[in-house]
């Protein structure tokens, strides 16, 4: 079957995401590595991943390690500057697939009012055919179910999909759905692969 909708993950595809790096330009990164070891932060991120609200969870996981609190609100002050900058050459692929008339879509693990924060940030984020935010949906990748619902609302499944993500696990995850799959370890490497797969020229998938 030939391919008829690309299925972008967002963090580290589409806008760089970081944590680890923002962490330790303020704290360092000895701090930050005790610090992620003594307080489930990146737990507490993948609930809110889920649907647990922001600002509320933050708050709460402060509260349950005051020694770590001013840290952990960090969290929520600095989320903006995780999230930066945006992938050019990912962004402009997005628009040149479209710009073809082939759907793009999002695919991402992603809180609900985070997402409204990092779109306002990027707007490409809200330019894609269709939306698949796990903080909507309520379930996260490389659950089994988030694919299936992706199948589910736009009819497509197999190998009529063909999906990016950084994370090996989330790829092998869609693998097994028989989706058609890209590890994404750097936007030439997407650009290369959605040629070969015939969806663009060499010429427009370069950047400028």
């Amino acid at each position: 079957m030939s391919i008829q909708a690309v299925v972008f993950d967002i963090g580290n595809v589409l806008v760089e995401w970081s944590p680890e790096d923002f962490y330790d330009s303020q704290i360092g990164p000895d701090r930050r590595r005790t610090f992620f070891d003594a307080v489930p932060i990146l737990a507490m991120n993948a609930d809110m991943d889920r649907g647990a609200p922001f600002a509320q969870s933050v708050a709460a996981l402060a509260r349950a390690h005051p020694d770590w609190h001013d840290e952990v609100m960090l969290w929520q002050t600095g989320w903006p500057n995780m999230f930066a900058p945006q992938i050019d050459l990912s962004v402009h692929l997005m628009q040149a697939l479209q710009a073809k008339g082939v759907p793009v879509f999002s695919l991402t693990n992603f809180g609900v009012e985070v997402y409204e924060i990092g779109a306002d940030m990027y707007p490409i984020m809200r330019a894609f055919d269709r939306d698949f935010i796990s903080g909507h949906m309520r379930v996260i990748k490389p659950d089994p179910r988030i694919y299936e619902m992706v199948e589910e609302a736009s009819g497509l499944s197999g190998d009529a999909l063909i999906f990016t993500d950084d994370s090996a696990a989330n790829i092998a995850a869609a693998d097994a759905r028989g989706w058609r799959t890209h590890l994404f370890e750097g936007p030439q490497g997407w650009a290369d692969r959605l040629v070969a797969e015939g969806l663009l020229t060499g010429e427009e998938a370069r950047q400028g």
